[in-house]
C-alpha cells in the first residue's frame, strides 16, 4: 500500500492533475470516479490507484478485474485525496493514455461530418459541455486551435461525463489552414456571430458542415469569422446580447441534429 505523498507514483499523478505541459509531453491523463473509471477502454490504462473502501464496497467488485499484475496500486484515503482535483475523491483514480485522432476519424468515415470548430475557448466547463452536448447531437469531431483550453484538464474530463472517451477530436496547428481544407472538401462553415446574416435555424445543415465558435469573451478573430461560408445569429430577447458559448454551441449543433432527423 502506498501512504507517503512522496512517492514518485504519487507525484506523477499530481503532475498530471496540475500541469497541461507535463500531460501533453507524457501522452497521459487521469480519470477519477468510478462512473467516469467504468466508462474507460480498458486498454488505455497504465495504472490504477484505488482505496481499500473502494475495492471493500460490494458495488465496485469487479472493476479491477482482468488488469495485469502490478497495474492496480492501493493507497491510502490521504493519499488519494493528495492525488484527487476534488474534494472528495471517489476511491479510485487511473493514468490513461491520450487518443490520437486524424482528420479522417473527424469526418466519419465519409459520411456527412458535421464539426465544431472552437477558436480559443478558454472555459473548462464550456469546452466540456460542448463535447458532451456535441456527443449527443451527433456531431462527428471538435477541432480546436492550440490556444483553445486542454481538453485532458480534469474538470474538462469531469464535464464531459464520458464523452471525452467517444468524441474525436483534434488540435489544429494552423485553424484557418485547416479550415480552408475542409472548404476545399465541400464542407460548409458557419460562424456564430452577432452580425449574422441569418437566424440560425434558417439555414441548412442537411450536407457537411462546420460551426465556429470563438472565446468567451472576444468571440471569433476577424480572420477566422471571415472564412465562413455564412455568419448565424441566434435572436435574442429582452437585454441579453450574447450566449455562453457552450449554450451557443449547443442550440446549433442540436438544430443541425433536428434538420438531419427530417
Amino acid at each position: 500500500m502506498i501512504s507517503s505523498t512522496g512517492n514518485s507514483q504519487v507525484k506523477q499523478v499530481i503532475a498530471l492533475m496540475k500541469k497541461a505541459r507535463f500531460r501533453r509531453e507524457s501522452g497521459l491523463f487521469v480519470v477519477e470516479g468510478p462512473r467516469m473509471f467504468g466508462e474507460l477502454d480498458k486498454d488505455r490504462i497504465e495504472k490504477i490507484f484505488v482505496t481499500e473502501r473502494f475495492l471493500d464496497d460490494p458495488a465496485h467488485h469487479g472493476m479491477t478485474e482482468g488488469m495485469e499484475k502490478g497495474k492496480v496500486e492501493i493507497v491510502t484515503e490521504e493519499v488519494l485525496k493528495a492525488m484527487s482535483d476534488t474534494q472528495t475523491p471517489q476511491g479510485v483514480a487511473a493514468v490513461v493514455r491520450q487518443y490520437q485522432y486524424t482528420m479522417k476519424d473527424l469526418k466519419n468515415g465519409g459520411k456527412e461530418p458535421l464539426l465544431m470548430i472552437l477558436e480559443t475557448i478558454q472555459d473548462p466547463g464550456n469546452l466540456g459541455t460542448i463535447l458532451r452536448a456535441g456527443e449527443g447531437a451527433g456531431v462527428t469531431g471538435v477541432i480546436m486551435n492550440r490556444e483553445t483550453g486542454d481538453i485532458y484538464n480534469p474538470k474538462v474530463i469531469r464535464s464531459t461525463m464520458g464523452s471525452v472517451f467517444r468524441v474525436p477530436f483534434l488540435y489544429a496547428e494552423d485553424l484557418r489552414g485547416t479550415m480552408n481544407d475542409l472548404k476545399k472538401d465541400g464542407v460548409r462553415l458557419y460562424a456564430a456571430h452577432l452580425d449574422g446574416q441569418k437566424a440560425y435555424d434558417k439555414e441548412n445543415y442537411s450536407g457537411p458542415c462546420a460551426f465556429l465558435v470563438g472565446n468567451e469573451a472576444k468571440g471569433l478573430e476577424k480572420e477566422t469569422a471571415n472564412l465562413a461560408d455564412a455568419w448565424v445569429r441566434i435572436p435574442m430577447e429582452g437585454k441579453v446580447e450574447s450566449l455562453n458559448a457552450a449554450v451557443a454551441a449547443a442550440l446549433l449543433m442540436f438544430e443541425a441534429a433536428r434538420q438531419r432527423r427530417g
